[in-house]
């Protein structure tokens, strides 16, 4: 099947999309909404499905891929979710060499799906160890693909609601700890996050110093008056039509231009939230690829030299 793009569909019908991903409506929210966008011959579910994840296509890197060695692993987060106080996550990283400067994945507010462990794989071909933490672990973790299909996303999407926000952001945290204490880690950190995870590499620059690089895509701004605590050296990648996160970006970045933060910004033109994710047509092919190039080429930059 052709790959739908965010051009095919109405931009009012994308913001209803919108904001059922966030949870602020619901499935039959969205089909009474998108009605009267459904004609010629189209229903309100027929929208759905055309909207909604296609885990097929988020796969670049196979599970299998002979140049990389992921597999789940268990880490300790007293602070987090967890009633046993571990939490699990995929690992990733390069079949070949001894030490890697190493980055945490923030996924979506939906748990690490089958786009995001994608992601980590992908940082491990580029010669990263990479950690996605699974933030519904506490709660059995991302459903399975096989069992749910896309509707996978819509039960994780409400599993990450059940839980504590500000354990959530602990359990990041003691990820990226997890990372750096690491046998195979050379100590040089950085995260990269996508919608509620680049609000997360926000937080996580803010919290912890010994964060090198931080990268995130179409994330919710930190507070200003804590920008001065930011140590790591800021890739920001926006969506044009992105209102909600691009309202706070003048005052953020002047308070990184105040406090000398290293930084760069781009804003992808025609671009919708989302734009990285290769599994619904918000996904646009030329800015992901541009945008994850810059990502790879400001951790090599920052955690390589």
């Amino acid at each position: 099947m052709e790959r739908k793009k965010a051009s095919d569909f109405d931009p009012q019908l994308l913001g209803l999309f919108h904001r059922y991903v966030h949870g602020a409506i619901n499935r039959r929210e969205f089909l009474d909404g998108a009605a009267k966008f459904a004609v010629g011959g189209l229903t309100a579910t027929a929208l759905w499905d055309m909207l909604r994840p296609n885990y097929a296509l988020a796969q670049q890197v196979p599970k299998d891929d002979k140049r990389i060695k992921a597999e789940y692993a268990m880490y300790p987060s007293p602070k987090g979710n967890s009633s046993n106080g571990q939490m699990r996550g995929l690992l990733a990283r390069p079949a070949s060499g001894d030490k890697f400067p190493v980055v945490v994945v923030v996924h979506e507010n939906r748990g690490l799906n089958p786009y995001i462990e994608d992601v980590v794989r992908r940082l491990a071909v580029a010669g990263f160890m990479a950690l996605g933490p699974d933030a519904i672990w506490p709660l059995g973790g991302y459903p399975s693909v096989d069992k749910y299909g896309a509707e996978a996303d819509e039960k994780a999407l409400a599993m990450q609601k059940e839980l504590d926000g500000a354990k959530i952001r602990e359990d990041f945290v003691a990820g990226a700890e997890f990372l750096l204490k690491h046998p195979q880690s050379t100590g040089k950190l950085g995260a990269v996050g996508f919608c509620f995870g680049g609000g997360v590499v926000n937080q996580l620059a803010v919290r912890m110093p010994q964060l090198a690089a931080g990268v995130p895509f179409y994330g919710a701004a930190p507070a200003v008056a804590d920008v001065p605590k930011i140590k790591a050296a800021l890739l920001l990648n926006f969506a044009e039509q992105d209102p909600n996160i691009l309202k706070a970006w003048p005052d953020y970045e002047a308070a990184l231009k105040a406090n000398n933060v290293k930084y760069e910004a781009f804003i992808y033109p025609k671009t919708y939230h989302g734009f990285h994710n290769d599994t619904t047509p918000r996904y646009d092919e030329a800015a992901a690829k541009l945008a994850w190039q810059r990502t790879i080429d400001h951790f090599n930059k920052t955690l390589k030299a």
